[in-house]
Parts: structure tokens; sequence; C-alpha cells
């Protein structure tokens, strides 16, 4: 039979329902739940005073608000937040990975920079809000053209629309922050060439994002103004004529076999329940490990999710430097939500509490997993290029089309989302690997979904889960659409960070 419950560490105080469970249904040789608990929701194993904190997978998730007895369900109503752990301990917890066996390949798109791509796009990158209608209208009439329908090996063009880029300081965090997502985009390996549209009067100069040097290595790059051009028509008749001469290039691009080593995997959990932190993120870790192991990057983000885990990642840190850039992170978002009225508390979100998540405290342990136990090599700032290889860390929000809009700048090559409510979206030019935690919501939706852990929970090794995942990480990379490549998620995704007054 398939257990109703798990207990997923003998420190824990409380077991977590694998079934929607009836009052009265007794846990084993435990005690007999008082009233009804939904799937996913947290179970008290013995009775807990008022004051005390609560532990799961071993770790203070908060601390109870009220006396509870057992067989109570334990959420919102009687747990809060509690102080979480203070000791750091720098690199305390590195232990080495596993031999990573034979080498591994994938088919890649090798580009000037000696990066490495797993798509073959053509981006209309906007410089201010004020060009995005024109890049669409320009992608727009490109692909009606006889000699796009003729291209053979360009995957289509992307028009990247954003809100911002004027109405902002000229030289501070959030024009800073805002530059290195453009660049970072103009860079990645999934584009095989850049046109670059501002309107011309914009804080967000084409001349500065251009910059003294040639902004891809490849000179697949070309830019133009609105103002410049004549307006919205002449724009547009210039812009496909650029892409057409873009292309050309593109289409001589072929994939080759290069080493799994050139994967940049962005690694990320939205819409969680309370069986993400027991299925699908500790799988993600182990495919995670498995990649470092073979000379991979692995990317973990949303700060504002692993607070109050944070102590996991610098204990695995390679240099008190390394852990310290952590901390530095989380303390400018205490300082950042603070002084704009908000509160690291204000998460989990709605849907992420009917899934049973009570605390940002139980949320974070859960999305940490998802970053295995390789050694913490480098912490990165939204959109900063990543330049080494590893398990690496880059500061975003916890709001999952951001946070990934930062990881592609970086570098990504490679999305892989967790979910147990049932996120939907892509982000082109990079492919997004869904993955469900639950077997009932991967059956519910599996037109959006590529891969199921909740047979995690049936006596499937997360071993085997992790294995499971690197092979498809490997065969998407190699051209493999995936789910929300299919239905052609990624046209509206590009969420760039706003930091600062809007003026």
């Amino acid at each position: 039979m398939k257990p109703d419950h798990i207990i997923l560490s003998p420190a824990d105080d409380v077991a977590i329902a694998l079934a929607d469970l009836a009052a009265g249904t007794r846990l084993g040789e435990g005690p007999v739940l008082t009233a009804a608990v939904p799937r996913g929701h947290k179970i008290a194993l013995h009775p807990i005073a008022e004051g005390t904190v609560v532990r799961r997978y071993g770790q203070i998730i908060g601390q109870a608000t009220r006396a509870i007895g057992p067989g109570e369900h334990v959420h919102v109503h009687n747990l809060g937040m509690a102080e979480h752990v203070t000791e750091m301990a720098f690199g305390q917890d590195i232990r080495a990975l596993p031999a990573p066996g034979a080498p591994r390949h994938f088919q890649g798109y090798r580009r000037a920079d000696g990066r490495v791509g797993t798509r073959n796009y053509l981006g209309v990158l906007t410089s201010v809000n004020c060009s995005g209608s024109v890049a669409r209208f320009i992608a727009e009439e490109a692909e009606k053209t006889e000699w796009f329908k003729a291209l053979g090996n360009v995957d289509g063009i992307v028009p990247i629309a954003h809100a911002s880029g004027c109405g902002m300081a000229g030289d501070n965090e959030g024009y800073q922050t805002l530059f290195r997502t453009l660049t970072g985009y103009a860079r990645n390996p999934n584009f095989a060439g850049i046109l670059l549209v501002g309107l011309g009067c914009e804080v967000m100069q084409i001349p500065a994002l251009v910059g003294k040097e040639r902004l891809r290595a490849d000179g697949q790059f070309h830019y133009m103004t609105i103002q410049e051009q004549g307006g919205t028509r002449r724009t547009v008749a210039r812009g496909v004529e650029a892409l057409r001469e873009l292309a050309v290039v593109a289409d001589t691009c072929r994939r080759e076999p290069v080493p799994v080593s050139e994967l940049v995997i962005g690694m990320q959990c939205g819409g969680s329940d309370g069986y993400s932190g027991i299925t699908a993120n500790p799988a993600l870790g182990v495919a995670s490990d498995l990649l470092v192991a073979l000379g991979g990057t692995s990317i973990l983000s949303e700060t504002s999710e692993i607070y109050g885990a944070e102590h996991l990642l610098t204990r695995r840190a390679v240099s008190a430097e390394v852990g310290q850039k952590l901390l530095d992170r989380i303390a400018w978002w205490e300082d950042y939500t603070a002084r704009n009225k908000g509160e690291m508390n204000n998460n989990p979100s709605p849907g992420n509490k009917r899934g049973g998540l009570t605390t940002i405290l139980e949320k974070s342990l859960g999305a940490v997993a998802k970053g295995g136990s390789a050694p913490l090599a480098g912490v990165y700032l939204f959109a900063e290029p990543i330049d080494r290889k590893g398990f690496v860390f880059m500061d975003s929000p916890g709001y999952d089309p951001c946070s990934v809009t930062g990881q592609i700048a970086s570098g990504a090559n490679l999305i892989v989302f967790t979910t147990g409510r049932g996120s939907v979206s892509g982000y082109k030019p990079v492919p997004c690997i869904k993955v469900a935690t639950n077997s009932e919501m991967y059956a519910r939706m599996q037109d959006d979904m590529d891969i199921n852990t909740g047979d995690v929970l049936e006596g499937v090794t997360l071993e085997q889960k992790g294995q499971e995942m690197l092979e498809t990480f490997i065969r998407v990379a190699s051209g493999e659409q995936t789910r929300s490549e299919s239905l052609g998620f990624g046209g509206a995704e590009f969420v760039p960070w706003q930091i600062g007054a809007v003026m």
C-alpha cells in the first residue's frame, strides 16, 4: 500500500500527509488526526507547547503560536516565524562530489566567445519600453518574408520588450542592473545574432549599451533608434533588412558534439507545495551535483526564498569571501524589504500555503535542496556574468520570470523549473524543463510538464530521478523540444528587475 505520511528526519516534530487524510486517521503507531488534513500539509507528532520551535527536515521552520496537540494540523493558524540559525560556519560542510564517470556530450552551437548555445535564435532587443512595439513589428514582419521561411537552421526571432529604460536615474543600482540584463541577453549563446532597437532620447542610451568594444564577439550585432531612422515604418523596414543580414550567418550555424561541461543550468521553483522539498527539489539537487561533477554549472537564485536556509549554503562556500558575499546579499534584502514596507516572510504565496507551506523558513529549506551538495563556488549579482564552473548563486527576487531573466542574462543556456501547484511559462531564447512535484498535478497538466517526480513517493530513488533529469538536460540541450516550447511560451516572460524610483 502507498504510505499515507512521511517523516523526513528523526528530529522532526511533524509528519507530512501524502494523501488527503480524514479526521480519526492514525499515523501508523503515531497519533490520531484530530481533524482532516490535506495532502502536503503537516501533522503534529507529539504535543508542542506555545512558543516552542517546530522542526521539519531536522531544521527550524517556525514556532508554535499556541499549544498544539498530537495529531493536529500544523499550519498558519498555529505556526509562525521563529529566529533562524545565525551560525554560518563558512566552508564547514564542503565535501567532494562522486567521480563523474565517462565524459558526456550534447549537440550544441559553439559561439565565437567559446560559449555554447542550446538553441539558435535571432533577437530584437530593446533599450526602452518605448521601442517595444516596434521590436515586435520588426519580428512579425521578418517572419512573413520568403527569406525567413527559407531558413533551415534558425529557431525563430525573439522580440524582447520590457517596461523600463527611461524615467530612471542614469547611474544607480537600478540602471546598472538593467544595463547588465540587456548586455547579458545580447551575449547569451542561444542567440546567433541581435538587433538592438531604441527610441533615441531614453536614459538607457544605445551608445552606452554598445560600448567601446563589440557587444558580441562574432560581430552578429546591429543597432538603430526609431528617431534616427525617421519613425516606425522606416525603422521596421530597416530592422527587417538588418535581421536578414544576421540570418544569413545564423543559418550557417550547425550543432556539434560539445562536453556537458558547457551546460549552464538556471534552477527555479515556483508554485511550490509541501512536496517540493521532498521530491522535485532534492531530485534536481542530485542532477545539479551530477552536472557539476561533469564540469558543468548550475545556478541557484531567488534570494528571498533561501532566507532562513542561508546557513546551509555558507557552510558549503569554497571561501569565507564567497560565504560573506551571500550574507551581504541577505543583509541587502532585509534593508530592501524594510524600506519598501515589506517583510521577508511575505512569502509563501497563497498558492504555496494551500499546498502546505507555512513560513518562508519552511519554503526556503525546500528550495535550497535544488542546490544539491556541491561546494558553493561563487555568488553573483543579478545578471552578472557567471565566470566560473560549478554550483553558484545569483541574487534575484523570488518572482520567477524576473529571476529567470537574470539567470539567462548571466549566461544560462537551459532552465529547469520545479512546481507543485502547476506553474506555466517559458523563457525564449532558453528552453525550460518543467518538473512536477506530485503525480496528481502531473496527470492533470501533462501538456505543460516534462518530468514527474511524484514517483519518488512510490519507491523511485532520488538518485534515479536525478539521473533521469540529467539525461533530459542532455536531450533538450541537443534540440529536443520542451512542453513550454511546443506550446509557444517565451514571448511575455522577459522581466528585468526594476529597482529604484520611476520618475
